[in-house]
């Protein structure tokens, strides 16, 4: 149990670290090419921070333990929308760019109803339970390859690129800052989801439970950390395109190679669990859109509806 609780404080000090170097290091680039940082968000610091659920659920797929993948996955894009947004907001409000509610967050809901509708095989055709197979690894791999294509072309246009007088910083230390930003990110990540996973199979917690909760939050402290820190620096494209490209790398990229490498049959999570991460999107798109910003009481409003899906799981187990 000590050596648990150890694992999870040192994983928190090293996400935090690794958040601080990776949005140093991203800004960076994005002034250096004049790229925006939107588009810097949604794939480098993106890809880098989805990096543990990656890794978390391919170790878990190719094991066996396909609950604790796809609850992985699903707990995770929960988790930074409501949390992570939430958490965001209330360090800083932010101001959503049009891009992102008309093109950028829609892709997000599409991204969850593909995956439920991919995971309902009962719902949508004669089989028994529901799996995610090889041939619904390709459609999800497919899409990611459409969603990179739309995020290579953003990085042509020079709208909402940061305009400043602060000098760019050299090819050297922006490498040197994102290579240091994702070995903290990642490193932490997996020593604290090891920490939590622990305690949690002591209690006797079952695997699904564990993937939509404790290694959900703990594979997405990275997003959290990097969105946090990179609002309150005022790079709040980096902030929000984190969250929406890691949403929709865990579904197209992980959950692709995942049920590609190993067909996935999925049990232990729960349509409850499917709508939860679908409906946080639709709040996402919705608040933005409105007011063109998520600012505190939205961010707070975020956060609660999270905690009321946490107790709904609790109470459930």
């Amino acid at each position: 149990m000590l050596l648990n609780i150890i694992f999870i404080i040192v994983g928190a000090a090293l996400v935090l670290i690794g958040a601080d170097k990776l949005t140093d290091g991203a800004v960076g680039l994005a002034r250096r090419f004049q790229v925006p940082e939107m588009v810097i968000g949604l794939t480098i610091v993106a890809f880098g921070t989805s990096l543990p659920e990656l890794v978390v659920s391919l170790f878990a797929s190719i094991s066996g333990s396909a609950d604790l993948s796809v609850g992985n996955v699903v707990g995770s894009n929960t988790f930074n929308t409501l949390v992570i947004i939430g958490a965001t907001a209330m360090a800083a409000p932010i101001v959503v760019p049009e891009v992102s509610y008309k093109k950028d967050i829609p892709l997000t809901i599409i991204a969850s109803i593909a995956l439920i509708a991919l995971a309902q095989d009962v719902w949508f055709g004669d089989d028994m339970d529901n799996e995610l197979t090889r041939g619904d690894g390709i459609v999800l791999l497919c899409f990611f390859g459409i969603f990179m294509a739309y995020s290579w072309s953003m990085a042509k246009h020079k709208d909402n690129v940061s305009e400043d007088n602060v000098k760019p910083l050299t090819m050297v230390r922006i490498i040197i800052y994102i290579l240091l930003g994702l070995v903290g990110l990642i490193g932490g990540g997996q020593v604290f989801v090891n920490g939590a996973t622990g305690i949690a199979r002591m209690a006797g917690v079952s695997e699904a439970v564990i993937g939509l909760t404790i290694v959900a939050c703990g594979t997405s402290l990275p997003e959290l950390a990097t969105s946090i820190i990179a609002a309150r620096k005022g790079s709040s494209g980096i902030a929000l395109g984190n969250v929406i490209g890691s949403n929709l790398f865990n579904i197209f990229f992980v959950l692709g190679i995942c049920s590609f490498v190993r067909e996935m049959p999925v049990k232990g999570v729960t349509n409850v669990d499917y709508i939860v991460m679908l409906a946080s999107a639709v709040f996402f798109w919705f608040y933005s859109r409105w007011d063109k910003r998520i600012n505190r009481v939205e961010g707070a409003f975020f956060l609660l509806c999270f905690f009321a899906y946490l107790g709904w799981l609790l109470y459930s187990l």
